[in-house]
C-alpha cells in the first residue's frame, strides 16, 4: 500500500516509525509547519518531520488544509492507497477524507468513545482512571467520530504520570496501527460504530495548574500533578513566589498527630531529610519533586536544603 502520513509530535513519530520499519511504502508525510522554541526562538522541526528526512520521505507542511485547493491538488496527484493520521492537529475536511482508496485512518490515545478531542491521555490520568488505551479508526468528519478498527487496553499505573503513559501509548499505538493495516489490507478489518454515548477530552487551560487547596482533594492533587507532568506543570503560590510541583505523594496516613486545628495548603513538616508535608482538604500530601520560582526542577530534599519553607506557612 502507498501510504500518505499525517502527524506532528513524537507520539505521532513512534506510528510512523513502525510502520517504515514494517515495510510499508510511505510516499509522503504531512506535519505541522516549524515553530520557534527556547530562548533563542530558533526554529524547530517537528518529531515527525525530523523522522521523515532521515527516511528520506517527502515532507508538506501546510498552514491550513481547509480550502487549500493547491495542497488538496497535490494529494489527489499522489494518489495515496491509504491515508494514517496520529496527532496532526489539524481536522481533515471531506476532500481529503475521500481521496485514498481505504479511506483515512487514525490511532488515538484512548478506548473510545471514551476521551473523543485533544487531550485524552491527559485526561485519563487527570481523572485518576485505571485503565486506558489506544484505539484505531476510520475517520469521517466529525472529532473522533468515525468506526472503531481495534483496540489495545492498558492500565494506568497509580504514580504514573502524562508523559510516562505518553511514551508507553505512543509504541503501542505504532503497533496497533501496523495491525490494522494488515487487516484493511486483507480486507478483514472490522467496522465497529461508537453509538451514542461518549466523554470529551478538551484542550488543556494555564487556569487548571494552581492548586486549589480548600476545594481539591489529596487525590484530586495528587492527580492533578500527573496529569501536567510534564505539560506545564502545577503550581500554588507561597509568599508571593510561585512554587511548581512535579511529583507528590498521598502521606495521610503516616503522620498520627490531629491535624484538625490545621488550615487547607498549611506546611505541616519541612525538613531536608524527611520531606515536605503539606495539609490537604482531606488529608497531607509529600511533595517529592519541586520546583522554585526561576529555578530548575529538583528533588525536594535537595530544594530543602538550599530553600527554607517554614512550618505553619500556607500554599494559597
Amino acid at each position: 500500500m502507498n501510504i500518505i502520513f499525517m502527524g506532528t509530535p513524537d507520539f505521532a513519530k513512534e506510528s510512523l516509525k513502525a510502520i517504515c520499519e514494517a515495510g510499508y511504502n510511505v510516499i509522503a508525510v504531512v506535519t505541522n509547519p516549524d515553530k520557534p522554541k527556547g530562548r533563542g526562538m530558533k526554529m524547530v522541526a517537528s518529531p515527525v518531520k525530523e523522522y521523515a528526512i532521515s527516511k528520506n520521505i517527502p515532507v508538506y507542511q501546510p498552514t491550513k488544509i481547509k480550502n487549500n485547493i493547491e495542497f488538496i491538488k497535490k494529494i489527489k496527484k499522489l494518489n495515496p492507497d491509504i491515508i494514517c493520521v496520529v496527532a496532526y492537529g489539524k481536522i481533515l475536511p471531506k476532500e481529503i477524507l475521500d481521496i485514498p482508496k481505504y479511506g483515512c485512518v487514525n490511532v488515538h490515545g484512548s478506548l473510545l468513545p471514551k476521551y473523543r478531542g485533544a487531550a485524552p491521555i491527559q485526561w485519563a490520568v487527570l481523572n485518576g482512571d485505571k485503565k486506558t488505551g489506544i484505539t484505531t479508526m476510520y475517520m469521517d468528519v466529525g472529532m473522533d467520530t468515525g468506526d472503531m478498527i481495534l483496540k489495545e487496553e492498558v492500565e494506568i499505573g497509580e504514580n504514573e504520570t502524562t508523559g510516562e503513559l505518553w511514551d508507553r501509548l505512543s509504541k503501542i499505538g505504532g503497533k496497533l496501527l501496523v495491525k490494522t493495516l494488515i487487516q484493511i489490507e486483507n480486507g478483514t478489518a472490522p467496522r465497529i460504530p461508537q453509538g451514542n454515548e461518549f466523554t470529551v477530552a478538551p484542550m488543556l487551560t494555564k487556569e487548571m495548574a494552581k492548586i486549589n487547596w480548600e476545594e481539591q482533594t489529596t487525590a484530586e492533587i495528587k492527580n492533578l500533578v500527573r496529569g501536567l507532568n510534564p505539560i506545564m506543570g502545577v503550581y500554588s503560590m507561597l509568599e508571593g513566589k510561585k512554587i511548581k510541583f512535579w511529583k507528590v505523594a498521598d502521606v495521610t496516613n503516616s503522620l498520627s498527630e490531629c491535624m484538625t486545628e490545621k488550615e487547607n495548603g498549611e506546611v505541616l513538616l519541612s525538613d531536608s531529610k524527611k520531606g515536605l508535608y503539606i495539609k490537604t482538604k482531606d488529608g497531607i500530601i509529600s511533595v517529592l519533586e519541586i520546583q522554585g520560582e526561576n529555578a530548575k526542577r529538583m528533588n525536594i530534599n535537595d530544594f530543602l536544603r538550599g530553600n527554607k519553607i517554614e512550618v505553619g506557612k500556607k500554599f494559597n
